[in-house]
């Protein structure tokens, strides 16, 4: 895990800010117009990737307060909730990166982290979902090498696997 020391940068015209990210105090000190991507790589934060930096790719997809966003596009200075990165997900999606694996829904990589904290938010918010409904709310993530048959097939198994552990009282 980096040791979050904010970006370089900062001066006093600038308001020096703390968010929690993966549990631990990031201090942003960067210029008003930083994204959240910015602040996060700058402090050594490796999960989140700068990919298109406009939105449209999903490979830099935290957690904030629990809800996915893509940190490309939204501004570090407006963020006030705890900041959550794959890496920071920690044994709550075990299940999920194993099923990412056990259905090769990952080739290169690149893509996973962002797909695995999109997947995990798309079911904490509802895991009885369905196929079709898993699909739609996965396309805002992009995979140029797998494909999505593999990444749905391995969110699918994971939502039916977490909805039996609930039936059964797990």
């Amino acid at each position: 895990m980096p040791t979050p020391t904010g970006s370089p940068g900062g001066s006093a015209d600038e308001p020096v800010r703390t968010l929690t990210v993966d549990g631990a105090r990031l201090t942003i000190t960067g210029p008003p117009h930083a994204t959240l991507l910015d602040e996060l790589r700058a402090a050594g934060y490796t999960a989140p990737k700068a990919s298109c930096r406009r939105g449209e790719c999903g490979a830099c997809t935290v957690l904030v307060d629990g809800r996915a966003i893509m940190a490309c596009t939204t501004l570090a200075a407006l963020v006030s909730a705890d900041v959550t990165t794959a890496a920071g997900l920690g044994e709550a999606c075990d299940d999920l990166r194993a099923a990412f694996a056990d259905h090769a829904a990952f080739q290169c990589g690149f893509c996973t982290p962002g797909q695995v904290v999109r997947a995990e938010a798309v079911l904490r918010e509802d895991p009885h979902r369905s196929r079709d409904e898993i699909t739609r709310a996965m396309a805002g993530n992009v995979c140029r090498c797998t494909g999505y048959r593999q990444i749905v097939d391995a969110v699918c198994a994971v939502a039916q696997s977490r909805r039996r552990a609930v039936e059964a009282g797990a």
